[in-house]
């Protein structure tokens, strides 16, 4: 370990990693705690009637360990700068346990759209235990070119690196996250997620599948075949992780509905209407279908198509 991590020049990074873990475990406990209504417990923190998040400590941890590392790094003080590394990834942990709430722009924690939260902490410990193997973006590109005997130039480098940025595009479009993220350490496999099919879900099927029933009727028959036993364990690793979402009963009952409900076709984006119909511009949307003699005056419809009396 002396030899891999502190003559490398790895211990800040080393330590980084732990301190995303151990951020990321100790907010989720609590976070567990308090919404068990714990009594020892601490409980949510409020400004007046305003809920704080631990995103808003995230990113002012983050924001004074960045301005240590930048200082101590003009002194190279590993040291000093392995502490305010583990205080960045504690910063981290904090916002990217929340990474939902931003992405969404709404309190989705206890959701299921809440698990993007998981998947992002997941993925950010993917990367930098790569890193930290040894592993490093473009490292097999270089090595290619070094056994094609193609010398290496600040274009070649950059080719390289905007093809390697653009196949992991591609294959994230195409639904295959974790593909994508461990294809930029490892190129071919972003060949292979450029090549196999998109999943139906994603927005690379939308796009493309629609208009090719029998290729989206294949990417169902896959998804349905080979990835339900992933899905299932996924759903159990983040129900056991991030907790039970509000709106779904036992874990157990509810994981065959919900990869029912996963594993189906993208939906086609809306039809945009040259002509002003029930639901202004764009058609297709819910109440379009529901005459106007069920709407009263002053009423908007809901996702149920059910008429609801506006906000004051």
């Amino acid at each position: 370990m002396s030899h891999d991590i502190i003559e490398r020049g790895r211990l800040p990074l080393l330590v980084f990693f732990l301190g995303l873990i151990v951020g990321f475990v100790v907010i989720r406990i609590s976070v567990r705690l308090i919404r068990a209504d714990v009594g020892w417990w601490f409980s949510n923190v409020t400004a007046g009637d305003t809920h704080v998040h631990h995103v808003v400590f995230g990113v002012v941890l983050t924001l004074l360990s960045g301005l240590g590392l930048i200082a101590f790094a003009l002194s190279g003080d590993q040291a000093a700068m392995s502490v305010l590394a583990g205080l960045f990834g504690v910063g981290a942990a904090l916002i990217l346990d929340e990474f939902a709430l931003i992405f969404y722009l709404r309190d989705v924690y206890w959701s299921q759209e809440g698990r993007t939260s998981v998947d992002a902490v997941f993925i950010a410990l993917a990367a930098t235990g790569m890193i930290l193997l040894g592993f490093r973006p473009l490292d097999l590109y270089f090595d290619a070119l070094h056994d094609l005997r193609i010398g290496r130039t600040f274009v070649v480098d950059l080719i390289a690196a905007v093809l390697n940025l653009a196949l992991a595009a591609i294959v994230v479009l195409k639904g295959k996250v974790w593909t994508g993220v461990i294809g930029v350490f490892a190129w071919p496999l972003l060949i292979v997620g450029v090549i196999r099919l998109a999943r139906p879900t994603s927005p690379w099927a939308r796009w493309r599948y629609l208009s090719r029933p029998r290729k989206l009727k294949r990417a169902i028959e896959r998804e349905r075949k080979l990835r339900r036993p992933f899905v299932r364990a996924k759903i159990f690793v983040q129900d056991l992780v991030a907790g039970r979402p509000d709106v779904l009963p036992h874990v157990r009952a509810a994981t065959e509905d919900r990869l029912d409900h996963v594993v189906h076709p993208a939906p086609p984006p809306p039809a945009i209407s040259p002509q002003r119909g029930l639901s202004g511009t764009i058609v297709g949307l819910p109440g379009d279908d529901v005459p106007p003699e069920g709407r009263g005056p002053g009423t908007h419809l809901d996702s149920e198509h059910e008429p609801v009396e506006p906000h004051t």
